[in-house]
């Protein structure tokens, strides 16, 4: 199944973000495809620091670019979020420890083409990309039917998309 919307603004992304934030558990996979600068962590950011916000958490969410993965413990949910752009082979997601974050975290991968064959079935994929100044469209699309429900506040939200 997939959809796309619109964001116009950063407001519409922090919506975005928000709404997908308050259905994720452990053993969740978000997958953030796009180019260099589309928005990818921005996004993965405002959903951790949603859910930091729900559990009292003040904590700064930098991109994992040079430590390739970072962990939040918001309650009974463990955050990984993962930039696998300097991954040199799908091998190094065993050394990173992503293959049981995958069932034991809710987990946000960007650049997850460096997983190759390794990618969970189960996941949700993100496609993010620039369609104008400030503007960006976000394609969710999945195959695991447990999307349906924990997307329905996502597809609903009035963006002024058409």
């Amino acid at each position: 199944m997939q959809f796309t919307l619109i964001s116009n603004t950063p407001d519409d992304t922090a919506d975005i973000a928000t709404a997908l934030a308050a259905n994720i558990i452990n053993g969740d996979v978000v997958l953030l495809y796009g180019e260099v600068g589309v928005g990818k962590t921005d996004l993965t950011r405002k959903i951790i620091q949603t859910a930091m916000q729900k559990s009292g958490q003040v904590e700064d969410v930098p991109s994992p670019t040079f430590t390739l993965v970072q962990t939040y413990e918001m309650g009974t949910v463990e955050y990984v979020h993962a930039d696998l752009y300097r991954l040199s082979h799908p091998d190094e997601v065993f050394e990173l420890g992503l293959d049981n974050a995958f069932e034991t975290a809710a987990c946000f991968v960007e650049w997850p083409d460096r997983l190759g064959s390794l990618a969970p079935e189960h996941a949700l994929s993100v496609q993010i990309g620039i369609v104008g100044e400030g503007k960006r469209s976000i394609v969710f699309s999945w195959q695991d039917a447990k999307w349906n429900h924990k997307l329905a506040d996502v597809k609903s939200l009035d963006l002024g998309n058409t």
